[in-house]
């Protein structure tokens, strides 16, 4: 197994789906439509039976659970290749983005003004999930595994962080926009690499489309660097409702 197979593998553990399935070493996922990586079908090394019945597979398994058939691919790998020539496309209307960087970096160190809750707040929900009353879905993806709260300035800015072996994963920093231009998204990522640190962890990861430039901008100054890409596809039906 290649180091980008390694990587999305424990992303896959830090953002866990409600209903998860195994296909030899795919993974099928889905969480009430909540997020394109909780709710596809991680396609990394075998998965035991012919790519045009794992794809198969991947459709029954979206339509038991009520959710549109979605393959998550890292780009340029084999997979994709093969998905690809199964006739899937890309997923242009993700609205996040189809087309994902995946980010190495150093742990922050520091993030004066920054604190971790032992539960999540509803300021913090209301950053981080866009609502202040999160569904069974959210709650179970944002909150399973070894989870950290993180907010700055009394909910001024908010981030969820993610312990899994040495690896810290990062996702859902936001800042409110009359808090914007303070560097509370540095001090969240500073605050953030301390927390992980006491818990074992020695890199970070991002995930974050490729057409969010501001992110990527700040991401860079931060010392963090791409690894890799993935991508989501999906069949090339016209209609791809169930």
């Amino acid at each position: 197994m290649d180091r980008a197979e390694t990587i999305e593998l424990l992303c896959a553990e830090a953002w866990r789906p409600v209903t998860e399935e195994p296909l030899g070493d795919w993974r099928l996922r889905a969480a009430s439509g909540f997020t394109g990586r909780a709710n596809s079908a991680l396609a990394i090394g075998d998965p035991g039976v012919p790519l045009p019945e794992a794809i198969d597979r991947v459709c029954d398994f979206s339509h038991a659970h009520g959710i549109p058939p979605v393959v998550q691919a890292i780009s340029g790998s084999e997979t994709e290749r093969a998905i690809e020539a199964a006739g899937w496309l890309p997923d242009t209307g993700h609205a996040a983005g189809h087309l994902v960087a995946v980010l190495v970096g150093p742990l922050g160190r520091g993030g004066d003004g920054v604190s971790f809750l032992p539960e999540p707040s509803a300021g913090w929900w209301e950053l981080v999930a866009g609502t202040a009353e999160p569904t069974p879905a959210q709650r179970h993806v944002l909150t399973t595994g070894e989870i950290g709260h993180g907010v700055a300035e009394i909910t001024a800015g908010a981030v969820r962080t993610a312990v899994v072996g040495e690896l810290l994963h990062i996702s859902r920093l936001a800042v409110r926009p009359e808090h914007r231009r303070r560097g509370l998204a540095r001090a969240l990522m500073a605050g953030a690499g301390s927390w992980a640190a006491g818990r074992g962890a020695t890199e970070c990861v991002l995930q974050v489309a490729v057409g969010n430039s501001p992110a990527l901008a700040l991401y860079e100054t931060l010392g963090f660097r791409e690894h890799h890409r993935y991508r989501y596809w999906v069949p090339a039906w016209k209609d791809r409702s169930l």
